[in-house]
């Protein structure tokens, strides 16, 4: 058989016909189309007072005035980043600047590297830190959140994400915020609520200031956009710990890039405007899967109980394990690995922690036995995913687990 090139992941030999991408939650493939670039942005500085600076710095202020619109928040609270990952330190390190021993760090049992590892930067500087527990089904309950602050009573920050990158789960950002802001009418210190939205802008709707939160980081990579661009929404000031040219009104130092900016704003209006549409077409197709998989393979949902249409979890993505005709759990890497020699793009989980393979914080924060914690696969979807992609992918699942 002649090589067959994919539009996306260039030359393939063997038997591939086509490859089908379900690892939207790494990164989100390009719309072949065009849609989600940007026309090439002036290619001034947007600092310089020439022409050619100032050009840029109309694209640049055009942009976040469109990221605003398409997040429903004021255009002075956005700040342009490199991606979530330096949205997120940038709240977490702005603890530093306070005064040593005065403030201390909760953060969710089931973050994102980007928070996890972060958190542990911290507290070999002198912060203390600790993680919130998680439910079973991997969200942060008021119980829970509860728990931590009494333990930890001068706690001046907390980062809890909105959608869980690995399983899909959804915390209650506004049951959440609203505690903290009852235990401060009783009297107790106020605690930042910084939120990691970055699997949740363009999946699930959005209310930022109705959630309570105050501030969340966004990633355009996730979106179809450039890997090199991000946002950082602050409704609440901080003072951030890196100094530079001023950039970004002092939050994010360094030369700003408009091209990235462009490209960000216009991925962000696209999902936005197909929003419903987007999320109602993508419950259908997990519900689809769900079943599929329960059909035709020995399918484990993380967590156990998780329903074909719950609405604890973004209908984006789905953790599961399979196990094999004896009956013992396959490992995740090894159903990965079979999945991609035919053709199909899965994960194990978040490609941030692709170095640490043999590490699953995130389920194993759920109470998850090892066995079944290292058989996790994570099953992302995206736009393009369509019923015969997920046909296709219960059918190849199903032959693997009586083979493997």
């Amino acid at each position: 058989m002649a090589p067959f090139t994919d539009p996306f992941t260039g030359p393939h030999s063997g038997p591939l016909t086509k490859r089908r991408y379900f690892d939207w939650a790494a990164t989100a493939m390009p719309d072949p189309a065009g849609d989600s670039a940007s026309l090439p942005a002036p290619f001034g500085n947007p600092s310089s007072i020439h022409a050619e600076g100032k050009a840029a710095r109309r694209a640049l202020e055009e942009a976040r005035s469109r990221c605003a619109g398409a997040l429903g928040v004021k255009a002075e609270e956005l700040f342009f980043t490199s991606g979530g990952t330096e949205s997120n330190a940038i709240v977490l390190f702005s603890l530093l600047c306070k005064p040593r021993g005065s403030a201390a760090l909760l953060y969710s049992a089931a973050e994102h590297p980007s928070i996890r590892e972060n958190a542990a930067a911290l507290e070999q500087t002198g912060v203390p830190c600790a993680a919130i527990g998680v439910e079973a089904d991997g969200r942060v309950s008021e119980a829970a959140l509860e728990r931590a602050l009494a333990k930890k009573p001068a706690a001046r920050m907390a980062a809890i994400m909105a959608v869980n990158n690995e399983t899909g789960a959804i915390n209650d950002m506004r049951a959440l915020s609203a505690l903290l802001r009852s235990r401060q009418d009783k009297g107790f210190p106020p605690v930042h609520l910084h939120c990691d939205a970055v699997q949740a802008a363009g999946k699930i709707p959005l209310d930022l200031y109705g959630w309570g939160i105050d501030s969340a980081s966004v990633s355009a990579h996730k979106l179809g956009g450039s890997r090199d661009i991000g946002l950082l929404w602050l409704k609440s000031p901080i003072i951030p710990l890196l100094r530079g040219g001023g950039q970004e009104k002092n939050i994010r130092p360094g030369t700003e890039n408009t091209q990235g900016a462009a490209d960000l704003a216009r991925a962000l209006e696209k999902y936005a405007a197909a929003l419903p549409s987007l999320h109602r077409e993508a419950a259908e197709r997990m519900k689809a899967l769900i079943v599929a998989l329960r059909n035709t393979a020995s399918f484990i949902p993380i967590p156990a109980d998780r329903k074909d249409d719950d609405s604890r979890f973004s209908p984006w993505i789905l953790q599961g394990a399979f196990r094999n005709s004896s009956g013992k759990i396959i490992p995740g890497e090894v159903i990965v690995r079979a999945l991609d020699e035919r053709g199909f793009a899965l994960s194990t989980g978040s490609a941030c922690s692709s170095a640490q393979r043999e590490k699953r914080p995130v389920l194993d924060a759920m109470g998850l036995d090892r066995e079944t914690s290292l058989g996790g696969v994570r099953i992302s979807q995206g736009w393009p995913t369509t019923m015969e992609d997920i046909e296709a992918l219960a059918e190849a699942v199903g032959v693997l687990c009586g083979t493997l």
